[in-house]
């Protein structure tokens, strides 16, 4: 029976939607497992075992955190030799990507990134050439190693028939002979808001907004949604890069899209493109952007947007 081994790495005190993602997809493949690293809080605990893990491997050392990627891959090629798993799942985030590759050397296994769906038998749905094309590919290694975009599956719980058994993990002793220790950490101050990647409702602003994002937040703290950003407005300093979505920023795939003042380039596209419903504000009605629209509004954003936050906030009451 195949089986797969999902990578967790600190979810804090509830399991992120991302993960509960891949433990769908794991279930979904045969049995499944989980590697965990960090401290396994009781809610999160249930809410693996309400997903049907079998086991959760944990590391021997409680220090991968004071390092970058490199021992957590190590810790992970143990797990996957102690678990016997033929898939690994992983976010499709920078250190997921990272601890991928890593992985895929460590044990001569074929990796796929950017996957947004995955079948029975283990074939991957990819997303190319800036997400205008849907592939399938399918490691024929031993061991196949994907990253799985968020927000690509629905999440749905099948509860194992008893609780996980917990298996510790020995990492290797030379696993943090040679990497690079973290220093130093600065706390990114909390917004309130949901995380971009797993938000459910995403507002954007681009060029168009001039620097001024108050509207594009409004919008979004009404709808209980995330604010993201196009690369030339984080490249002009008015929000932080962790806000951008794009080819070279986050991918998103919510259930409400909202693109307000951005043009909507290849490059943007990539990032947003398979939101279930996408609606796009621009004074211009030759903007790229509608192209991919399924409601578009050609006006000023900053009449239309405050008018709409005011009627949302009216009807919510």
């Amino acid at each position: 029976m195949a089986k797969a081994l999902v990578f967790i790495d600190n979810p804090g005190g509830a399991l992120k939607k991302s993960s509960r993602e891949l433990l769908t997809i794991a279930r979904s493949l045969g049995e499944s497992a989980v590697a965990f690293n960090g401290e396994l809080h009781d809610g999160v605990a249930a809410a693996i075992a309400a997903h049907g893990a079998t086991a959760v491997y944990r590391p021997s050392a409680a220090d991968l955190d004071d390092y970058l990627v490199a021992p957590k891959a190590a810790y992970l090629a143990a797990a996957v030799a102690a678990s016997g798993a033929d898939t690994v799942l992983l976010e499709n985030s920078s250190d997921g990507k990272e601890i991928a590759a890593r992985l895929g050397v460590k044990l001569n296994a074929g990796v796929i990134t950017d996957v947004v769906g995955v079948d029975a038998d283990g074939t991957a749905h990819k997303s190319v050439l800036a997400g205008a094309y849907t592939t399938t590919a399918k490691a024929r290694t031993a061991v196949a190693v994907l990253t799985v975009k968020p927000n690509s599956v629905d999440v749905a719980e099948t509860p194992a028939a008893g609780t996980p058994e917990t298996i510790i993990v020995e990492v290797p002793a030379d696993a943090t002979a040679t990497a690079a220790r973290i220093t130093a950490r600065n706390e990114r101050p909390a917004s309130g808001r949901p995380e971009l990647t797993e938000a459910r409702v995403v507002v954007a602003g681009g060029r168009g907004v001039d620097g001024d994002f108050g509207p594009v937040e409004e919008l979004a703290d009404a709808l209980g949604g995330a604010v993201g950003a196009s690369r030339a407005a984080t490249d002009a300093g008015w929000i932080g890069h962790d806000f951008q979505v794009g080819q070279t920023g986050k991918t998103v795939s919510p259930q409400l899209y909202i693109s307000v003042g951005i043009s909507g380039a290849i490059q943007q596209k990539a990032g947003m493109q398979t939101s279930k419903v996408i609606v796009a504000i621009n004074k211009d009605a030759e903007s790229p952007v509608f192209e991919i629209a399924d409601f578009g509004i050609i006006g000023d954003l900053f009449k239309v947007v405050p008018q709409a936050t005011e009627e949302i906030k009216k009807r919510k009451g």
